[in-house]
């Protein structure tokens, strides 16, 4: 990595060098997919720039009017401004439209805090980047296979594999983007669940319109079962006002709840000799102490 040097008026030619880019000089990347919010998050992100200044330089690229669009660093640019800071350090990289989407996608996807929307963006943007770039490519040897595929196929296997998920989980997540904007935030705050978003995503805009309002007077989401006969009457053309009623007013059935413990907190517990068998049995068995001793409290 360079050395540090002043911006100046023209855009630095040393594409690895640290830069002290002024504030007013970055602008977000264009329908950057990342929320910033003024959450706990950014506040552990405030004080230690406020503690220790920028540390991960900016990724940027020169943008129009002088200005330089932000690929990665977003929350640390906020943080920098909220503390009063002018400028901050940041890499120049020149990359076109495409290699910029997948770099600010790959550098923000891995976060523990995105929401399902902003994920379902990210995911759809990278796919068109990757689908675009293999149209400009030339056929060689080492594609012929993989050119053989419909696009939107290895396109999406090439970003599941990078993401580290299934390709039918890639999937579900972009047909969220097909969601009207007040039923993504239902999914957002966990008031719709990802498997029946993805049915209501079949919908037409306005019978997922309509079906905001009905939710709103029912004061109930759609579960799975209901969510999958509102897309079956849609594609039949027999979703209306009062058959979506109809469907959305009966008595859910009780559907499987499973829950999933993040890794990262419970192995911290456990020798890393243990198998997954041996730390489920011991949740279990500390589960029945603990039922234990509130059943003990109880009969006191």
């Amino acid at each position: 990595m360079g050395k540090t040097q002043p911006a100046s008026s023209r855009f630095p030619q040393v594409i690895e060098s640290v830069v002290q880019l002024p504030l007013t000089e970055l602008v977000p990347f264009p329908d950057h997919p990342f929320s910033v919010r003024d959450d706990e998050a950014m506040q552990d992100t405030t004080e230690s720039v406020r503690q220790s200044g920028v540390l991960m330089p900016l990724i940027v690229r020169p943008g129009t009017d002088g200005c330089y669009q932000i690929i990665s660093g977003h929350r640390r640019k906020h943080a920098a401004e909220l503390l009063g800071l002018e400028t901050v350090p940041a890499i120049v990289r020149y990359l076109d439209d495409d290699e910029a989407i997948i770099f600010m996608v790959d550098s923000n996807i891995q976060r523990e805090n995105i929401l399902p929307s902003e994920k379902a963006k990210a995911y759809k943007m990278k796919m068109e980047a990757i689908k675009r770039q293999g149209a400009r490519r030339d056929l060689t040897s080492a594609q012929v296979g993989q050119k053989l595929k419909p696009p939107e196929k290895w396109s999406i296997e090439k970003v599941a594999a990078d993401a580290q998920s299934s390709r039918s989980q890639v999937q579900r997540f972009i047909r969220l983007t097909e969601l009207s904007q007040p039923l993504q935030q239902m999914v957002d705050e966990q008031k719709i669940g990802l498997t029946p978003a993805v049915e209501i995503s079949y919908l037409k805009p306005e019978e997922q319109a309509l079906l905001v309002e009905t939710i709103d007077s029912e004061q109930a989401t759609p579960s799975l079962s209901q969510a999958q006969r509102m897309r079956q009457m849609s594609k039949l053309g027999k979703l209306n006002e009062d058959t979506m009623l109809k469907v959305m007013s009966e008595q859910k059935k009780p559907e499987g709840m499973n829950i999933t413990l993040p890794w990262k907190k419970v192995s911290k517990y456990f020798p890393s000799s243990y198998t997954p068998r041996q730390i489920e049995d011991v949740i279990f068995r500390l589960l029945a102490q603990w039922q234990r001793r509130q059943q003990q409290n109880q009969e006191r």
